[in-house]
């Protein structure tokens, strides 16, 4: 039943100490305790987390460690690296953690060992990545290819754009690298529009090679093309390569399935950025970089599957967000990354955890009596704070904090850094203490804008940091995520593996395309709201 959580002996007692910390202030706990800002800290795989300035005292860990271990987190974790079928709904195994394991790993699916094929698929992108980058690959007019377009959606492309942003200062600026995703014929005009066709490779990510909106792009992507080169169909296969599984509709398309680049049902999109779904990422930095990619995944899974829960990172993460999610009541958490290449993390990370937890039903298949899946959003600082941080310290609404910062730049200019970084420590600072009334009033502030000028404080943070940006760091950061989501699944009792969420609307839209022609004689049977706009559509046609 949904009711087995909020039933359990340690959930019951996390309630308790809810009711008497809820409203105690950061600044006692801290004056109370004044060397949690070193204790109240992990260490691992190259991240070092201040979990410090939440609102926890050890007592509170040691129950959400508890509750974790009465959800049977650690056997859940297993279950997972062995191939298990955790993916309830969907009859399959969850394995993204095999895709960065090393060569003479051994990981089973079904009786086979399925680390070959991993490292097979990763070889031949390899090839042909060094074909691209060294100039061997040449376009159909003998050109060298300087473009690379990755037409896909969701996981298929948010990952490799968040990625490519990430991992900019290691990439190739030889080459041009778009991504085009929105079934919008503006996202491919502007994508393309300055493009030359015989130096431009498509590289079409698709797992059925059904996709609406990706097929359309690559259709558009092949009109283009064939436009600019003289209309002669023997140029898609030296302009085209295939992301897919589907070996009949790749040919058919016209791409040659030697060059169709492979990957599995246990994979799931959002988790498929280092499967063959990553080929963008790796022409961008190259082989070498990319296997350093992989070996921070591979770290942080270790550290996830080995480490003692008190002392593992994606845990503690994720039951800091059960915490704040199912005691607190709050509904968001801001990542916040003091790095520029990190732009896109928060929207890659709004795929990865709320397609992943955005549940109202339990793997029982019982409606869930409590909260599920936060919200994440976010912007690099220090923008964000000229934005939405207002908000955050003086709003109504309690939104924890995720921090992410590097000691180093890779870009270091003057005392840039040292800017960067004291607005980074001073906005976890300003979360947690505030200013008070007193405070304001000390410094001479008129009586009337007290109010306006203090801070209450005793909001969350947590602070990630790391040396510098690089692509092993990249993989420990997404991969900490990845199991930290997994963590909050396991105690809620969601399938965070399947998304069947995202299916209703894509096969009402199939309904309603041929409706929207002018010319439709079509019966119109959907409710009077969508009748009507479906009416309008035709009109403005």
């Amino acid at each position: 039943m949904a009711s087995a959580l909020t039933s359990l002996p340690q959930w019951k007692s996390l309630a308790k100490h809810f009711d008497a910390i809820r409203d105690v202030h950061l600044r006692k706990m801290f004056a109370d305790d004044p060397s949690r800002g070193e204790t109240l800290t992990v260490e691992a795989a190259g991240l070092y987390l201040d979990y410090s300035k939440n609102r926890v005292t050890a007592e509170t860990m040691g129950l959400l460690v508890g509750l974790a271990e009465a959800a049977d987190v650690q056997g859940r974790i297993e279950a997972m690296f062995t191939g298990e079928k955790i993916n309830l709904t969907e009859g399959r195994a969850v394995l993204h953690t095999a895709l960065r394991a090393p060569k003479g790993a051994t990981v089973m699916v079904d009786g086979e060992n399925v680390i070959p094929d991993v490292h097979a698929v990763l070889d031949k992108m390899a090839k042909f990545c060094d074909r691209v980058r060294g100039g061997d690959w040449k376009g159909h007019t003998g050109k060298r290819i300087r473009n690379i377009v990755n037409v896909g959606i969701g996981g298929s492309d948010l990952g490799p754009v968040m990625a490519y942003e990430a991992l900019k200062h290691f990439s190739d600026r030889n080459l041009t690298m778009r991504f085009v995703s929105n079934v919008d014929a503006t996202d491919f005009a502007e994508a393309t529009v300055d493009l030359d066709p015989a130096e431009t490779l498509f590289i079409v990510a698709s797992k059925t090679f059904t996709t609406i909106e990706t097929m359309t792009n690559a259709t558009t992507a092949r009109t283009w093309l064939l436009a600019g080169l003289g209309g002669d169909e023997a140029a898609i296969p030296k302009h085209f390569v295939a992301l897919s599984t589907n070996a009949e509709l790749v040919s058919a398309f016209g791409i040659d399935t030697a060059n169709m680049f492979e990957f599995w049902d246990w994979v799931g999109g959002r988790y498929s950025m280092e499967s063959a779904i990553g080929l963008s990422t790796m022409l961008a930095i190259g082989p070498k970089h990319y296997r350093e990619m992989l070996d921070g995944f591979h770290e942080m899974d270790q550290h996830f599957r080995t480490a003692p829960l008190t002392e593992n990172l994606p845990v503690l993460m994720g039951m800091l967000a059960v915490w704040y999610s199912n005691f607190f009541g709050c509904e968001t958490t801001a990542v916040l990354p003091y790095e520029q290449y990190l732009k896109r993390f928060p929207a890659y990370l709004q795929q990865l955890t709320m397609e992943s937890n955005g549940k109202y039903v339990t793997t029982d298949g019982d409606r869930v009596t409590y909260d599920t899946g936060m919200i994440y959003w976010g912007e690099p600082g220090t923008n964000g704070q000229h934005s939405f941080y207002q908000l955050i310290h003086q709003g109504t609404r309690l939104i924890p904090c995720d921090f992410i910062a590097f000691g180093k730049s890779l870009n270091p200019i003057g005392d840039h850094q040292d800017i960067l970084m004291a607005n980074v420590l001073a906005q976890s600072e300003a979360l947690a203490f505030g200013k008070t009334a007193d405070e304001v009033a000390a410094e001479g502030t008129e009586a009337w804008l007290v109010p306006h000028r203090a801070f209450e404080g005793n909001r969350p943070s947590s602070t990630i940091f790391a040396d510098v940006m690089s692509p092993a760091i990249l993989g420990k950061l997404v991969a900490l995520y990845e199991h930290s989501v997994y963590v909050q699944s396991i105690i809620w009792n969601i399938d965070a593996f399947d998304q069947w969420g995202v299916e209703l609307g894509k096969v009402l839209a199939k309904n309603i395309i041929p409706e929207l022609d002018p010319k439709s004689k079509s019966d119109l049977k959907h409710d009077s709201s969508t009748n009507q706009l479906i009416r309008r559509y035709r009109s403005m046609r």
